[in-house]
């Protein structure tokens, strides 16, 4: 594995580019500037950081099309997980815009739902995960995740953590830009930093929305 030197600025300047030109050819022309600019580094990032925040996936680069209007055979963004528990990390991601951290859960089972709105029901537990969204949202971080319109059936409308309880996943991200330290060693330690803030997120909806 190469040590890591940072995200190349050129990175973002490659999903510029492939928005103007997503097609297959293009990618196969440009392939070797994808994995210079972007796989490789991010990979390299992935791997110092696997032993405090666990192992990472970079996601594949091709969108899948069967059942898409938009035929665009590539993504826009390139991300990746390291995993806390399954369905349950740390994400980051390259893109036009630069780099976006954050972690979370994305994707609940009805099982897991269930769990974590019991959870946020509960006194302790539920004003644990307020305080945790609360120090975030202070920190820069936007919280977001797919949302019910209304308090789910049980729960009453008054509820002191309606808001959380319309959540059918949970995640905080912060879009952070080019920052100058992005295409340095020191990314790592700023990513890691973002992660560690980003932990008791992590750790709540790993104990109550488990698999």
């Amino acid at each position: 594995m190469n040590t890591f030197d940072g995200i190349p600025a050129g990175a973002s300047g490659f999903y510029a580019d492939l928005e103007q030109n997503n097609n297959r050819d293009w990618w196969l022309e440009h392939k070797a500037r994808y994995e210079t600019l972007v796989r490789e580094p991010l990979a390299a990032l992935l791997a110092e950081l696997e032993p405090r925040f666990g192992p990472a996936k970079i996601f594949r680069p091709n969108r899948d099309i069967r059942f898409s209007q938009d035929k665009s055979p590539y993504k826009t963004a390139q991300g990746a997980v390291a995993s806390f528990q399954e369905g349950v990390g740390y994400y980051v991601q390259l893109s036009a815009g630069g780099l976006l951290v954050g972690a979370g859960c994305h994707s609940i089972s009805p099982a897991q739902l269930a769990r974590f709105r019991n959870s946020v029901d509960a006194t302790g537990t539920g004003e644990s995960l307020e305080k945790i969204v609360h120090r975030l949202t202070d920190a820069g971080f936007t919280v977001e995740g797919e949302r019910l319109k209304t308090v789910p059936r049980g729960f009453p409308r008054e509820h002191p953590r309606a808001e959380l309880l319309k959540y059918k996943s949970l995640s905080a991200g912060r879009e952070l830009g080019e920052p100058g330290w992005l295409s340095t060693p020191g990314a790592a330690e700023e990513v890691g930093r973002l992660w560690e803030q980003l932990r008791p997120l992590v750790e709540w909806m790993g104990r109550h929305a488990s698999p």
